[in-house]
């Protein structure tokens, strides 16, 4: 399978979790508790998922350890960041493509669990 096809593949499993997750759970928790249900239920259906995975920045040459940490970094290919507000703004999508940027991926979903209807939260960004 080549890597856009698995890389679907994992998009639609992250999806489905997601949605399992928030029928569970409902809106108005933290995010912490999203992100925890999540990485379980991710991990559940078998796909390898790194938790608050440190990102370095590299400026100038130099390796920055500046304590960013993607929320969920699943099978090395999607970055997930999780949000429980009110809405979504244009702070929250230049964080993920940041995010996208400095470590190469292609792929994030910005997932706000805080809606009556989860398909509303969901943001799909491609670099």
């Amino acid at each position: 399978m080549h890597e856009g096809a698995q890389r679907e593949k994992v998009f639609k499993q992250i999806l489905d979790s997601a949605f399992f997750v928030h029928s569970e759970l409902g809106p108005g928790l933290l995010e912490s508790a999203y992100e925890q249900c999540l990485y379980y239920e991710l991990s559940r259906r078998g796909l390898k998922v790194e938790k608050q995975k440190g990102m370095p920045l590299v400026f100038c040459g130099i390796k920055l350890e500046l304590g960013y940490r993607l929320d969920l970094f699943v099978e090395d290919t999607v970055i997930i960041e999780i949000k429980a507000v009110e809405c979504l703004n244009e702070v929250h999508l230049a964080q993920l493509l940041t995010y996208l940027k400095i470590s190469g991926c292609k792929l994030g979903l910005l997932i706000n669990f805080n809606h009556r209807h989860l398909k509303e939260g969901i943001r799909r960004v491609i670099r």
